[in-house]
This record gives structure tokens, C-alpha cells and sequence, in this order.
């Protein structure tokens, strides 16, 4: 059940803005569509340089119009620059004006927080030269912690130290080694003279990769031992593999079954079926928020874990799982991160050419059932 807070005039309104994203945004374009009067949440947009003021323009106002139920909107501009008698940014929020009613959505306000005071390109009651930002201070409680940092805050991958990445390193050496006993598979290094016990183990256990997938999911994170983030690792690494984890992780398990099916079958010549390859682009139903969020904690934590060389793997998934929940900066981190060790990693370049690309997943713009 959701939670309904009535804001009473614009000041609280914009107060209210940060709940909406769960972060107070910087350098910020946020646009809030309604629906008969009523939020249906928010969309951040970075703050164009004045050359894309039209292309940004166009991009917020057809986010807007894949939203089917909403009639009209609100946008925010967020920015560092001083108010210095007029509220800086007007051309944006004219653009995004007209953009809008070429559409046929009413654009109810326009407002611009500067680094000094705030104000409504739209409301003349409020002056153009700004309001004192104290104004914005909360008057009625939202439930819930108040948001804390920006748009960018909380990408950065947890802190493991040195011994820890290298007890990883040593247990994907011990995993390939057991592989390449087991399966033939070929090891990145040379071949231990003794198979670990324990390697040998982890090795049988990715002979049924949806069922390790969905038990790692309840692994706790933040503890991994060196051979659960080695055999993750091992797997992430591997695109045809990652590519399960994904689906799976963003479905359930018989998700994961068919991906493995799917992907055996592609690699015999037979197409890849259009509706698994559609999740990855970010189409289908809407995958369940709390799973993808345990998901992206464990990726998170085994791309802390793992030696340099092998980071881009979990790095790319964190970026796709961080996309799939709307948060676009944070992927684009995660992306940028793996493209630098790997230049070429596919899975990166697809998640950064979505985010350049302004593209959402397609059940960001449909409502939460």
C-alpha cells in the first residue's frame, strides 16, 4: 500500500522531491508526472550544457509521453549556479514547455533550485529573483528515512582489502585447476600438482548453474568465502553464463532453466528466443525490485572481491542491474569501471550506450502492480 502525502503549495512540494527519487539530485533535471493531480513518481535528467538544451527537451517530454496515465507534469531544475537577480535556466524550462504542449501534457510548473534561493518560471506569485531556500525545509513527515547524497551516491563498490582479493585470486586458480581435471576445460594458468578438495566441489556445483544461481541469492553478501565469490567470479566472466545470471536474477528460477536451455540450443544454431532477449533489453514484465536489489549487493560484492582482470564480468552485471532498477548514473559507473580494464567488454558498452541514450527499461514507464 502506498503512502500519500498531500504537499500544500509549491514549497513543500519540491521539499517532497527527494523522497520521490530517494536522493537529493544535483546538476538536475527532474520531472514529476501526474495523473489527475497525483505524483506517479520521478525522472532525473542530467542538467544539458545550453548546445542540448532542445535535445533534453524532447528526451524528458517522451519519457513523459510512455507513461500512459499521465495528463501533466512538473519539473525541478537543480543546479549550482546563482539565482544573480533571475532565476538561472529559463530556456530549459521553456523548451520543455513548448516540447510538452506540442504533446498535449499540461506542464502545471517549472522550478529552479539554485545554489542561493529558488523559484517558478510559470507562477508569478512567486518572484523571478528567488525565495530563501530555508523555505524548502519539510513541514509534514514523510515515512521513511530522508534521503541522503545525490544521484551518484552509493556506486562505489564496498571496501575489501588486498588479502581478501588475493584469497579469490587463489581460489579461481584452484577452480580452474579442478575444471580443467573434471571437464577438460582449459586453465588461465598452469595446473597445480594437487586439486583442492574443495575446488573439486565448487567445480560440481556449476553443473547446475540456475540452482547455484538462485542459492547465491541467499548467501550472505558482505561475508562471501573465497571460493563462493571465486566460482561467481569464474561464472560472471563468461558471457553465455553472466547471461543466465541475468535472466534468472531478474525472473526466478525456471527463468534460469529456460535461459541455460535457450543458450544451449543458440550455441547448436538455433535462434535465442525473442522473450528472453527481450528482458535483457529491458522489456517483459517488470522483474521483482527486492531480488534485483539482492542481486546487485552480491555482484556488487563479488566485483569488490575480484582480482582486476577478472572485475569486468560482475562489474557489467551491476551495471545492467542497476539500469533494470532506474538508477542510470550508478550503472553508467559500474560501466565505465569494467570498460576501462576490458575496452571492449560487450555487456558494458550496451549498458553505457542506454544511458547515453536517455533508454529506460520498458516497465519504468508502466505502473507497480
Amino acid at each position: 500500500m502506498s503512502n500519500i502525502v498531500t504537499a500544500s503549495g509549491a514549497a513543500q512540494f519540491l521539499s517532497l522531491v527527494p523522497s520521490l527519487l530517494g536522493f537529493t539530485p544535483t546538476r538536475s533535471v527532474v520531472v514529476v508526472p501526474l495523473a489527475h493531480g497525483r505524483s506517479l513518481g520521478a525522472l532525473r535528467l542530467d542538467l544539458p550544457p545550453d548546445d542540448l538544451i532542445d535535445s533534453v527537451a524532447s528526451t524528458a517530454v517522451g519519457m513523459l509521453c510512455r507513461i500512459q496515465t499521465a495528463d501533466a507534469a512538473m519539473i525541478v531544475i537543480y543546479t549550482d549556479a546563482a539565482v544573480s537577480g533571475a532565476l538561472p535556466h529559463r530556456e530549459l524550462a521553456e523548451a520543455i514547455s513548448r516540447c510538452a504542449d506540442a504533446c498535449g501534457l499540461t506542464l502545471v510548473d517549472a522550478f529552479t533550485i539554485a545554489a542561493d534561493g529558488w523559484g517558478s518560471h510559470l507562477d508569478r506569485d512567486l518572484p523571478l529573483e528567488g525565495r530563501p531556500l530555508s523555505e524548502l525545509i519539510l513541514s509534514t513527515p514523510v515515512p521513511g528515512p530522508r534521503p541522503a547524497g545525490d544521484q551518484s551516491s552509493g556506486a562505489t563498490l564496498p571496501r575489501r582489502s588486498a588479502s581478501e582479493r588475493r584469497a579469490v585470486g587463489a581460489a579461481l586458480h584452484s577452480l580452474g585447476t579442478a575444471l580443467e581435471v573434471i571437464c577438460g576445460i582449459p586453465a588461465e594458468t598452469a595446473r597445480a600438482d594437487r586439486v583442492d578438495p574443495a575446488a573439486l566441489e565448487a567445480a560440481c556445483r556449476l553443473d547446475d548453474l540456475p540452482t547455484l544461481f538462485e542459492d547465491a541469492l541467499g548467501w550472505d553478501a558482505g561475508r562471501l568465502t573465497p571460493m563462493r565469490a571465486a566460482m561467481l567470479t569464474w561464472c560472471l566472466g563468461r558471457p553465455a553464463l553472466r547471461d543466465v545470471a541475468l535472466v534468472q536474477w531478474a525472473s526466478d528460477l525456471s527463468g534460469g532453466d529456460l535461459a541455460l536451455e535457450a543458450q544451449r540450443r543458440w550455441e547448436d544454431g538455433a535462434p535465442y528466443p525473442a522473450d528472453l532477449a527481450e528482458r535483457m533489453w529491458g522489456e517483459g514484465p517488470r522483474p521483482d525490485a527486492e531480488r534485483l536489489l539482492t542481486a546487485l549487493e552480491l555482484a556488487r560484492q563479488v566485483a569488490a572481491l575480484s582480482p582486476n582482470k577478472h572485475r569486468p564480468g560482475p562489474l557489467a552485471l551491476c551495471a545492467w542491474l542497476s539500469w533494470a532498477l532506474g538508477r542510470s548514473t550508478h550503472a553508467d559507473h559500474y560501466a565505465s569501471q569494467a570498460l576501462r580494464i576490458d575496452p571492449a567488454h560487450g555487456l558494458s558498452e550496451i549498458v553505457q550506450s542506454f544511458v547515453q541514450a536517455a533508454h529506460m527499461p520498458d516497465w519504468a514507464f508502466r505502473p507497480a502492480t
